[in-house]
């Protein structure tokens, strides 16, 4: 033997197939996110919505005497809310209708990663600017309305308002997961934000329960908006029917993700 030198490379660790972590998968879905026109829109839509609404209700006088400037001041926050819902449809079925999903399942196989990795990037970015975007129109109103009506409590309570947003975001990922077609999951979500309250004065005495249910019932309570009283609404608080909303949203994207797990792509 020579006196040559044996160098051994260490053996490089190969990933195995379809083994795309949590990270990865985050890291995807916000590219798909930032990438999509329509999500862009409907998000800077409902971020913008609610301050010029604060604006808009103390330039035309139209705030009840009953009102809190909290809840006058969160008016558009209502319509902003249900395009939380809107996006949260959106996120899956824009990639239905465009056939990308099959490529990100290829990407990775593990759907339930797809499903937490869509929905921790809905949840945290609705949030994110949910809070900032509803403080500001809570803060346009109380230097805008008149010192005549009761103020209301926005902390912490705007922390209920900013949380209300993932929730029917996540509402709207559920149902864009087990509908899988962008109108009529967008049907489905408004119809499920909108029907209740409508149709709850047709059900008597349980007007209360039945449009007590809609996440934009918990929102309305945590505004303290003069249309949340006990006979409309529901004599539960903000707080509980927030919990409420987002339990039956938890057992909505348990059902989705059960869903996608069976289906083909």
């Amino acid at each position: 033997m020579s006196g040559e030198t044996m160098t051994v490379r260490p053996r490089e660790r190969a990933v195995p197939e379809g083994r795309t972590g949590f990270r990865q998968a985050l890291a995807a879905e916000w590219i798909k996110f930032r990438s999509l026109r329509s999500t862009l829109w409907v998000a800077a839509v409902a971020t913008l919505l609610p301050a010029p609404g604060a604006a808009f209700v103390a330039a035309t006088e139209s705030l009840q005497p009953d009102d809190t400037v909290l809840g006058g001041s969160l008016t558009l926050a209502v319509p902003a809310l249900m395009l939380a819902a809107v996006l949260g449809a959106l996120v899956v079925c824009g990639e239905y209708g465009s056939g990308t999903m099959r490529a990100t399942v290829a990407a990775t196989p593990r759907r339930g990663t797809v499903l937490a990795a869509k929905a921790t990037l809905l949840a945290g970015f609705l949030y994110a600017v949910a809070l900032p975007s509803c403080a500001a129109a809570y803060l346009v109103g109380d230097a805008l309305l008149d010192d005549g009506y009761a103020q209301g409590d926005p902390f912490p309570a705007l922390l209920g308002v900013a949380a209300t947003f993932p929730v029917a975001g996540l509402f709207g990922l559920a149902l864009g997961t087990a509908i899988r077609h962008g109108a009529g999951a967008i049907t489905s979500v408004l119809a499920v934000l909108l029907l209740p309250e409508m149709l709850g004065p047709l059900f008597g005495p349980g007007e209360r329960w039945v449009a007590g249910v809609s996440p934009t019932a918990a929102l309305q309570k945590l505004t303290q908006s003069s249309d949340a009283a006990p006979e409309a609404l529901g004599s539960l608080g903000g707080w509980p029917s927030l919990s409420l909303v987002a339990g039956y949203t938890g057992l909505a994207l348990l059902g989705a993700a059960a869903l996608f797990q069976r289906r083909d792509v």
